[in-house]
Formats: structure tokens, C-alpha cells, sequence
């Protein structure tokens, strides 16, 4: 298979090189750094690839899309076609019906990282009818700096000072429109999408999704253990997706979350905690990994028609 990624020098481009660059049904068509946004550089690579992966702006993304032929498979990391008509969306476990649509499809758009936490604990819920559409729900997202691209790595990474601004977690996105938002409401199947509070922490990669809900928001008496044993079953037979045990001591590290736990994996973990009166989801990813370049490859080992672990593991 000869694959072009598109923006193969930022932070998801780089991920995804290192993973191609082992596999043998593999072969890598590069542009030279210099020319990386030269157009005309990139349209033949473009034209000649079986696969293309678009890691870039959404403008240069959609400009990239109508340069390749309908029958090139493209995978879309950008935000760009993530609630475009067409697109397959890049999360298999959500149903089946999602893993098929990836399987059909030669357009497939990648979930962000903050919507893939999100969407992967609310969707199950909302699609039972457990959860109704109606309900207003918020969403707080620890994450790694390396989602900011190379502006913000060199901030944290370059030119430091010990008590700087950059070892202090910084919400963001303040202005309550983060470019997730539309994902998370339209996968769900949510009327509105969550007030969203990210927040950057001092370290590269990594992050943890929480949503807070009330047993008064659900159809029928739910306490904290029953949403458990609902996403539990939803996700059995997943191999990226776990659940893990409805147990504190079991699920955290002396009462404490990793935010790195799942770093360098396409793993995302779930976890519910609380009891009878409070309920609190928490999804547990690599920003880079099930968040971007792991689920990126994920999708193109399924639209292939190979092990979805191929490159993975």
C-alpha cells in the first residue's frame, strides 16, 4: 500500500511515520521538508497514493480532499469532516454500525482527543435511552501540551525558567466554543453540546475526560454502579476500550489518576466512580494515540480489511 500523510511534520504526522515506517505492506511517499506546504510539491503524492492521511489545518485538509480521487481511501485527523455528511467516524467501538460505516468507507474522519473522552462515556448512555438528548451536560479535560501543536511544545519545552507560567495547569478555551464541541454533540446524539473546560497540564502527552451527571438526569433509577455494568457491557468485546473495574483502590494509584497511564498505547480506559447520589465518568487516553495517529491507523487496518491491531501492539 503506498501511503501519503500530509502534514507528516507535526506532532500526529510524526506519530503516525513512526508507526508506518515499521510495517512491511507499507511504503511511505515523502515530500521534502522545505516544500511540506507547496501544493504542487504534494499533488502528485496525493494522486499516486492508495491511503492518505491529512494532518494539517481544516482549510488545507478540505483543499487536499478535493485534490485526490474518490477511490483513494483518506483517513482525516483535522476537525474539518468530523460531522461532514459522507464521513465515516473514526470510533469502531461506539457500534457496529460505526466499525461497518469505517469498514465501507473511503472517507473517514478521526475523533479529537477531548471528544473521543467524551463521546466514549455519554454515547453508550444517550444511544440506550438511558440518558435523554435533552439533558445539559459539562465536561472538565486534562490534557497534554502536545495537543497545541509545535507553537505551544516549544513554549513549555524551550526558553524555561523554574517558576514560569507553563508548570501551572491552564484552562483554555474560556470562550466556551473549542473546535470538539460539534463532535461531541453530534455522535452523541446530544440537542446541545457539553460547557467544555479543558485544561493544558506540564506534560507532553497524555489526558483524562471527566463528565459529572446526577441520577435525576437518567430515564430510570441509575445509581454509580449501574452506569458501570452498562458501559461494562457495551464495551465486552472491545480490545481498545476497557472498562476497569468499579473499584477505587483497583482503579486509581492511592486515590489518584495517571493522566500518563496509557501513554505510547491505543488504549482507552473508562472508569466510574461515586455512588448513590453522585456519578462521575472519566475516560483515560494518549492524546497522540487512541486521541490521533492510534486511532488514525486503527481505522485504516479496518477499512483495509485487516486486524485492527496491525501496528498497534
Amino acid at each position: 500500500m503506498k501511503v501519503f500523510i500530509d502534514g507528516q511534520y507535526g506532532t500526529t504526522g510524526l506519530k503516525l511515520e513512526s508507526r508506518l515506517r515499521e510495517r512491511k505492506d507499507v511504503t511511505l511517499l515523502e515530500v521534502d521538508f522545505d516544500a511540506r506546504e507547496e501544493f504542487a510539491a504534494k499533488k502528485p503524492l496525493l494522486e499516486a497514493a492508495d491511503i492518505v492521511f491529512l494532518c494539517l489545518p481544516d482549510d488545507a485538509a478540505r483543499e487536499s480532499v478535493a485534490a485526490t480521487s474518490a477511490d483513494t481511501l483518506i483517513i482525516d485527523a483535522s476537525t474539518a469532516h468530523r460531522t461532514a455528511n459522507g464521513w465515516a467516524y473514526g470510533f469502531p467501538e461506539l457500534s457496529a454500525n460505526h466499525r461497518a460505516a469505517i469498514a465501507a468507507s473511503k472517507r473517514i474522519a478521526v475523533p479529537g482527543c477531548h471528544a473521543a473522552g467524551f463521546i466514549s462515556t455519554v454515547y453508550p448512555l444517550v444511544s440506550s435511552g438511558l440518558l435523554p438528548a435533552s439533558e445539559r451536560l459539562s465536561c472538565t479535560s486534562l490534557t497534554g501540551y502536545s495537543g497545541g501543536g509545535i507553537m505551544l511544545i516549544d513554549a513549555h519545552e524551550k526558553n524555561r525558567v523554574p517558576a514560569d507560567k507553563y508548570h501551572s495547569p491552564r484552562p483554555y478555551a474560556l470562550g466556551l466554543m473549542h473546535k470538539h464541541q460539534p463532535e461531541m454533540k453530534a455522535i452523541t446524539g446530544l440537542d446541545a453540546p457539553p460547557i467544555f473546560y479543558p485544561v493544558v497540564g506540564d506534560m507532553f502527552q497524555g489526558m483524562i475526560v471527566s463528565v459529572p451527571l446526577w441520577p435525576t438526569q437518567f430515564t430510570k433509577k441509575m445509581t454509580a454502579k449501574n452506569v458501570w455494568e452498562v458501559l461494562a457491557a457495551h464495551y465486552e468485546n472491545s480490545h481498545f476500550v476497557q472498562v476497569k473495574p468499579f473499584d477505587l483502590d483497583a482503579a486509581t494509584d492511592g486515590g489518584f489518576m495517571d493522566a500518563t497511564a496509557c501513554n505510547g498505547t491505543n488504549q482507552l480506559q473508562i472508569f466510574v466512580f461515586g455512588h448513590d447520589e453522585q456519578i462521575l465518568l472519566a475516560a483515560r487516553l494518549d492524546n497522540l494515540g487512541k486521541g490521533a495517529s492510534g486511532a488514525a491507523i486503527q481505522c485504516m487496518n479496518i477499512a483495509c480489511g485487516l486486524n485492527e491491531t496491525i501496528g498497534l501492539e
